[in-house]
């Protein structure tokens, strides 16, 4: 059996609005193993986001506990959590986040330079990374010289660098047109192949069709969690 890579445990969130309080998820328990492909769905004001977030350490929550590879990241400060996120998560947002004036190359090896590795070493990584894929031929050329799909696989390369224990994608292909939505998909799927924990974030049924268990949120709780019996792939015939 697979290993569990999170565990959440009675999971809240609950925000102050002037004196309303927002209670954005509530009570929420879920765990995701090792190499799953995961799609978490619903509408706006659902929680997802807020899960996210969560789930990506860039928040911590009202109460309830968050284990990422057995850690407790729900007890964590804010030095700590910043890395595990640098270790542990690779982010994959719909605006792709690049650095404008610096290389796909450059940019790929961000991460390692935080995680204070030497610098042959990040450009071995680098490299490697983005010819998984597809842009050895790429690698000098700065964000404005590449298309949305190309500047995706930059930030796809970026959030791999590290051996992240999970992928977050946020929406990957938000900016993009449906031909290209196909191509980054199926290179997520790829990416799944390879053993890689995937969490897409999506409020888009065709694009949570390719994850193989669906999560969906509603008014901050879980409103059902099934495997996808239909997984769609490109060039699958409908």
């Amino acid at each position: 059996m697979e290993k569990e890579v999170i565990r959440l445990i009675d999971i809240s969130r609950h925000y102050k609005v002037g004196s309303e309080t927002v209670r954005a998820l509530n009570n929420i328990t879920l765990s995701i193993l090792r190499n799953e492909y995961v799609a978490l769905m619903g509408p706006s004001g659902s929680g997802k986001s807020t899960l996210m977030n969560l789930l990506g350490c860039l928040d911590t929550p009202t109460s309830g506990s968050y284990f990422l590879n057995g850690s407790d990241a729900s007890r964590m400060n804010d030095n700590e959590l910043a890395e595990i996120r640098n270790k542990e998560i690779g982010f994959i947002f719909q605006t792709f986040n690049l650095l404008p004036r610096s290389t796909a190359l450059e940019n790929v090896m961000l991460p390692l330079v935080y995680a204070g590795i030497g610098k042959s070493s990040r450009i071995e990584q680098a490299e490697k990374v983005l010819a998984n894929v597809q842009l050895t031929d790429r690698m000098k050329h700065r964000p404005n010289e590449l298309s949305g799909g190309q500047r995706q696989r930059v930030a796809i390369a970026r959030a791999l660098v590290n051996n992240p224990s999970i992928l977050l994608a946020d929406e990957p292909t938000g900016n993009l047109d449906s031909k290209t939505s196909v191509e980054i998909m199926g290179l997520l799927e790829d990416i799944h192949k390879a053993g890689n924990t995937i969490i897409v974030v999506t409020h888009e049924e065709d694009i949570a069709k390719y994850a193989h268990r669906i999560i969906r949120l509603k008014d901050g709780q879980i409103e059902s969690d099934e495997l996808n019996k239909d997984i769609y792939r490109p060039g699958k015939k409908a």
